[in-house]
């Protein structure tokens, strides 16, 4: 397999004691629906269920006293360490870390030190990310044991409120806003936190606060923690909606509403519609659906219409999904789109032109978001 593969994933990266930080950025939905990952034999539920606990947990301070972690050390060449760090977080991975000291050192490679929950099988783990990016051999890795509670207290730690723009930040809970007077999205989404300091978070923002003026219906598609949702709100719309394949997901973004004081009826979390999910997840999709009722949350089963449709997922999806990420706009409504490299806009462009007019792009670093109004005679073309 090519180490495009690489480019399904995306990550965020902080500053952590000369370190870099990269934590997966996106709920499920995004990694479930690229292409089929390197064969293993893991089932697509087993894989799920590593995806919900090493991706999107949302840690209380009951789970920091929960058994110890695996603190595994590999070396490996620095062209390859980005990809094969992001690859190690879909294929177990909790956290990864990078030395940027040490990237400075006169030398082809650079450490990562990886965090994965204790009983995950690292071999498997580190063989299948290796794989996934077109690597030959396993780079050499050691394995200690650590204490989870300590891990997670010190990451908690290294997060620090981002300005998103001028008046806009995004605050952990944990943290005193730096302005109050300013809009401040709070947010504890625990392991899968989106601090708005990823480019692609960065640019969704900025696009919801340059739309909404007021009164708007807006669909974060691929919700995760919410972020997006519940900046639309405090920007002004009416209402936010939120999708996701992952109840774990639906959860965080829910706590995450409530840290900012937000109704249930004003911000709706639902489960994406089955018939975006490949055919080999309808099983189960069904399981989760039932149990989601039984919990009372609700399971949104048709498209709706909304003045603002965003989607900060990945390239994949967003190119396999296209049709139906569309048909919730209604004509003339905007839809962003993100997750993407900036070599990769001209896929995007191509898949979404029949359907959009007035195409934009902006671009932080080699990340890129795209804008466009749904064409109105869509049903005539």
């Amino acid at each position: 397999m090519s180490a495009s593969l690489s480019h399904f994933f995306k990550h965020f990266s902080y500053k952590v004691s000369g370190s870099r930080l990269i934590h997966p950025s996106h709920s499920p939905l995004t990694l479930f629906l690229t292409r089929p990952l390197p064969c293993t034999p893991t089932s697509i539920t087993a894989k799920l269920s590593a995806f919900s606990s090493s991706c999107i947990s949302t840690k209380t301070e009951e789970s920091f006293t929960s058994p110890p972690y695996l603190s595994v050390h590999i070396r490996c060449q620095k062209d390859v360490a980005d990809m094969l760090s992001e690859s190690l977080l879909c294929f177990g991975a909790s956290s990864t870390t990078m030395d940027e000291e040490d990237a400075f050192e006169n030398s082809d490679e650079i450490s990562i030190n990886s965090i994965f929950p204790e009983g995950e099988d690292v071999n498997v783990c580190i063989s299948h990310a290796a794989n996934s990016i077109g690597l030959k051999e396993i780079p050499h890795y050691e394995v200690k044991m650590g204490d989870q509670y300590d891990w997670i207290k010190k990451t908690q730690e290294s997060f620090h409120p981002v300005e998103v723009t001028e008046g806009i930040w995004v605050v952990p809970e944990w943290r005193t806003p730096p302005d109050v007077q300013a809009t401040n999205i709070i947010l504890n989404p625990g392991l899968a936190f989106g601090t708005g300091e990823h480019p692609t978070t960065k640019m969704c923002l900025l696009l919801l606060h340059r739309l909404i003026k007021g009164g708007e219906l807006v669909l974060d598609y691929g919700t995760g923690s919410g972020v997006l949702a519940i900046a639309a709100l405090k920007f002004g719309a009416a209402l936010s909606v939120g999708i996701d394949i992952d109840p774990k997901a639906i959860t965080s973004a829910r706590q995450n509403a409530a840290l900012n004081n937000i109704r249930p009826e004003k911000m709706q979390l639902h489960l994406v519609p089955g018939k975006t999910c490949p055919s080999s997840m309808d099983g189960w999709k069904c399981g989760v659906v039932e149990e989601l009722k039984s919990n009372g949350m609700e399971v949104i089963s048709e498209a709706e219409k909304y003045d603002v449709v965003v989607a900060n997922i990945l390239l994949n999806p967003l190119l396999d999904l296209a049709d139906d990420i569309v048909s919730y706009a209604k004509p003339g409504a905007v839809i962003g789109l993100s997750g993407i490299l900036s070599e990769q806009l001209s896929n995007i462009i191509e898949r979404y032109s029949p359907f959009l007019e007035g195409i934009s792009v902006s671009e932080i670093d080699d990340w890129a978001c795209v804008s466009g109004r749904k064409k109105r005679n869509l049903a005539d073309s």
